[in-house]
């Protein structure tokens, strides 16, 4: 073997493995977004689920509110009620 072939089969090897080292970096990377990916996935899945929630809870409040409010004017009816009763029995009397 000459020195040129030694040289070319020395460089043959190292282009190899260098190739070989840069297969296995872009598989890793490949490996990595696949995971972000998925990873972003649940995220969304979990703000989704975390928005529906907050929505259902608005509702909740919402009705909650209305509620009160009917409860409010509802006292406010049999307040004037017991009013109107007592100012008529004393003019009755």
């Amino acid at each position: 073997m000459t020195e040129q072939e030694r040289i070319n089969a020395d460089v043959q090897r190292q282009l190899a493995l260098q190739d070989a080292k840069f297969n296995m970096f872009v598989e890793e990377m490949r490996d990595r977004d696949k995971q972000r990916a998925e990873d972003i996935r649940e995220i969304r899945a979990s703000v989704s689920n975390i928005q529906n929630r907050i929505d259902d809870m608005g509702k909740h409040v919402r009705n909650m509110a209305i509620t009160s409010m009917a409860a409010v004017g509802g006292m406010a009816i049999v307040v004037g009620a017991m009013v109107v009763t007592v100012i008529y029995s004393i003019f009755k009397s």
